[in-house]
């Protein structure tokens, strides 16, 4: 209940300064947009710190790093994946590794740069050994992804892997069967797609994957968003 009030609350607020805007620059009064800027950088680095801090699940017990994610606050696409690996366990970013690189090659292969898009998980610590997720730690990481949403507000959001998909839009197909087609997100489209590690695993995924980077880049255009 808290977090929707939370949510509710910023939802208030982002209109109110909208509103704001709009009627300061009809009276031609001037915004000070740099301490607009200094305030939301403030917000993040608190929420991270509050991150770091978490003990929520069993997983902080054998972190190296928490990894909240990285890149542009201000994009219109937010990528999810779904856990921290070992390098990014390591240096406390996400996609970094075999994967992370990969993943950067796909984007640049539809003229997207990573630095100017945000890329998270679902969850923020490595499970022990690469397992997959459980239950109880997605639900304790969730409020967190939702921060997130409701700060950048992206248009897009493109979800890697099945526990991505399944925490994003709750659909229990496997990513073979659903890959490429678009759900929603509380009024927000969700592309779904493999997740880079699994096309490291099996190259057969790699012909799907650009299928869907394909139908992505045909959204953005659609939306007339450029990254």
């Amino acid at each position: 209940m808290q977090n929707v009030l939370n949510r509710r609350y910023q939802e208030i607020m982002d209109d109110f300064i909208e509103y704001l805007k709009f009627r300061c620059a009809e009276a031609d009064i001037k915004i000070d947009y740099h301490k607009i800027a200094e305030k939301n950088e403030e917000l993040w680095n608190e929420f991270e710190k509050k991150i770091k801090e978490c003990r929520d699940c069993s997983l902080y017990k054998k972190r190296n790093n928490v990894v909240p994610g990285a890149g542009s606050r201000n994009s219109k696409l937010l990528i999810v994946g779904e856990a921290p690996g070992e390098q990014e366990d390591l240096q406390g970013v996400p996609f970094v590794g075999a994967a992370g690189e990969l993943l950067t090659k796909i984007l640049n292969s539809i003229g997207i740069k990573r630095e100017n898009i945000y890329i998270t998980n679902i969850i923020k610590c490595r499970p022990p050994n690469n397992r997959e997720p459980f239950t109880e730690e997605i639900e304790a990481c969730n409020k967190y992804l939702q921060w997130q949403i409701d700060r950048i507000k992206p248009a897009i959001i493109l979800a890697l892997g099945n526990y991505a998909i399944k925490t994003l839009t709750g659909v229990k197909e496997g990513i073979t069967k659903i890959h490429g087609e678009i759900f929603n997100y509380r009024g927000i489209p969700v592309i779904v797609s493999f997740h880079p590690a699994a096309l490291l695993r099996n190259e057969v995924y790699k012909r799907p994957t650009w299928q869907d980077m394909q139908k992505l880049q045909q959204l953005l255009k659609e939306r007339e968003i450029k990254i």
